[in-house]
């Protein structure tokens, strides 16, 4: 992936590319996450159908730190990035708090936003969800010796529970910046990723939703997030309500938790739905599949 800077809405925002042909997807990471939670989707063949744009949002990854983090700042900075790459109508997508932040860009700005692609972002939020991830939240205000001692504290974190692929790596490794002495922490600023929640956890999302009339692929991931019995971030009802709540929207199951869902054995079953849908392939109304999903691997097709 090709590493880029744009300047937008008075702040530089990093983005990766990757991929020339066929549809632009513009990616949007989680909550504390950065442009490399897609690595694995990348590896796994989606840059061969669609050009991918991968954010940091602000705050985020080698995006620049400013002072304000509601919804409007975070769509103005995407609108902006649109402007300067003359991006008139893309796909857009995004992983948890990336996928709130996409129903919110397609319902307010539709006529920017052909398709959605929403990955583990129920409109329906309990206030569990904070709870769950406390331990991502933790970590940024943690010094650690080394970045060997950063990699060993991540594994360590419960929603991996043993499991681990190398091509997350690359994501952690983003995630933090070295100090001059040797000491790593995470380059977001806790209090900042707190205005961020501030900004979103008290919207009614299910009237967000509601206004969004272009297709919608919701990849849901039903793995526990946590240890053994732990829930799924988004239940099988949440995505059930979701996907009520949306005009034309369609819900994949994808391996894996809200973590490990985008790496991994889920990443090419990911990828390809992906691929498919922004391709405008497949079934087009819910309740209806057509004879296009039979190039999905099975796993794949919506449910």
């Amino acid at each position: 992936m090709i590493s880029r800077h744009v300047h937008t809405n008075g702040i530089r925002l990093h983005y990766l590319e990757a991929g020339t042909s066929g549809p632009t997807l513009v990616l949007m990471p989680g909550l504390t996450a950065n442009a490399h939670s897609f690595d694995g989707l990348v590896a796994a063949g989606l840059a061969d159908h669609v050009r991918v744009l991968a954010l940091d949002l602000r705050g985020r990854g080698e995006t620049d730190q400013p002072d304000t983090y509601t919804l409007a700042d975070h769509a103005a900075d995407v609108l902006g990035l649109l402007d300067a790459l003359g991006l008139e109508r893309i796909v857009l997508g995004g992983h948890s708090f990336g996928g709130l932040l996409t129903y919110h860009l397609a319902a307010t700005y539709p006529e920017r936003v052909s398709r959605c692609v929403v990955i583990d972002a129920p409109a329906l939020i309990p206030p569990a969800i904070l709870d769950q991830i406390k331990p991502s939240l933790d970590r940024l205000d943690l010094t650690m010796p080394s970045w060997e001692h950063y990699l060993g504290f991540v594994k360590r974190m419960p929603y991996f529970n043993e499991w681990w692929d190398p091509a997350i790596e690359g994501y952690f490794r983003a995630d933090i910046r070295e100090n001059p002495d040797g000491t790593v922490r995470a380059r977001s600023r806790a209090e900042h990723i707190r205005a961020v929640i501030d900004g979103f956890k008290d919207l009614n999302w299910l009237d967000v939703v509601r206004r969004i009339a272009q297709p919608v692929l919701f990849l849901r991931a039903p793995g526990a997030y946590g240890p053994p019995g732990s829930p799924p971030i988004v239940s099988a009802e949440q995505a059930r309500v979701t996907i009520d709540h949306l005009q034309n929207g369609r819900l994949v199951d994808i391996p894996g938790n809200h973590m490990t869902m985008l790496f991994g054995a889920g990443a090419p079953i990911a990828a390809a739905a992906i691929a498919l849908f922004a391709l405008g392939q497949g079934r087009r109304r819910r309740g209806r599949q057509d004879d296009d999903q039979r190039s999905l691997p099975e796993d794949a097709r919506p449910s």
